[in-house]
């Protein structure tokens, strides 16, 4: 048997130790939000119960859990119809040169080099200059919207870019209109794509906190709402919707990815049948 050589262990080691540092947390507090009713928020365990879950679906003395939750839920829906919708208008107007390209394109990427809680509190100012209200579906829809639209965009470019241009003109040399070709065409090739952009939009606006500090107004969202609970909340109930929330974005995750997987499974199916068709 041959004897694997000693980088081999020594990326492996330091494999192990990257995982344990990124997901060591999350599981620390998961373990702890399964402690009995008289739980702390430091081992050792004091039993083992789902009395924390329990307490969340009872009336809180402290915060605004579940209405932040559908805040974040909703804000973060709509981000990422957004973001989707004109991730891919930009990346098609990228796919050809125009005056001003360049710039705008560097525009674009700007607001991922500015420091987010500099745009937040610019966001903040200017709404409060315009007599306008700092809204959680306002200010702070159009804060999260600078952070998910570049990386957006960044997809959608890469995509087009790799994007074969001879089956639009196949189907303009049948006949077929812009929005047809782009509705039968375009839209199903880049399916699975636009599935990543959606989990990045919603994930991104579900967890952003610092561009949502100073737009978010009276109302918190979620991940606003936790962090104020850490100053007042000294029970593992803290952990128990630390890992409701993560289990929920797990699951979204998840989701996204099976649709990927299906819908690439279906375009392959497709151009298998076309191909043996046209022989």
């Amino acid at each position: 048997m041959e004897r694997k050589p000693t980088s081999f262990y020594v990326l492996a080691s330091f494999f192990g130790l990257f995982m344990l540092f990124l997901y060591g947390p999350t599981l620390t507090i998961a373990i702890l939000s399964f402690q009995g009713p008289g739980g702390g928020l430091t081992f050792p365990l004091r039993g083992v119960s789902l009395h924390w879950f329990q307490e969340l679906f009872r009336q809180q003395s402290v915060g605004d859990i579940w209405g932040a939750f559908r805040r974040s839920l909703v804000l973060g829906l709509i981000v990422m119809s957004i973001t989707v919708v004109l991730s891919v208008m930009t990346g098609m107007a990228f796919r050809r040169k125009f005056r001003g390209a360049n710039v705008l394109f560097y525009l674009i990427l700007a607001s991922l080099v500015i420091p987010s809680i500099l745009v937040s509190l610019g966001i903040g100012l200017i709404f409060s200059q315009l007599g306008l209200t700092v809204h959680w579906l306002t200010s702070g829809l159009g804060a999260q919207l600078t952070w998910t639209l570049p990386f957006g965009f960044l997809i959608m470019l890469a995509v087009f870019n790799r994007f074969n241009p001879a089956y639009e003109e196949a189907a303009r040399d049948q006949g077929a209109t812009a929005w047809q070709t782009f509705r039968h065409i375009v839209l199903p090739l880049i399916a699975p794509s636009l599935v990543g952009v959606a989990l990045f939009g919603f994930t991104l606006s579900y967890d952003e906190f610092a561009r949502t500090l100073l737009t978010a107004g009276s109302r918190n969202t979620l991940p606003l709402e936790i962090f104020g609970m850490t100053t007042n909340v000294t029970s593992p109930l803290l952990y128990a919707l630390g890992t409701m929330t993560t289990v929920f974005s797990l699951l979204v995750i998840g989701a996204c990815l099976g649709g990927a997987v299906i819908m690439a499974r279906r375009r392959a199916r497709a151009v298998s049948d076309a191909g043996n068709g046209s022989v």
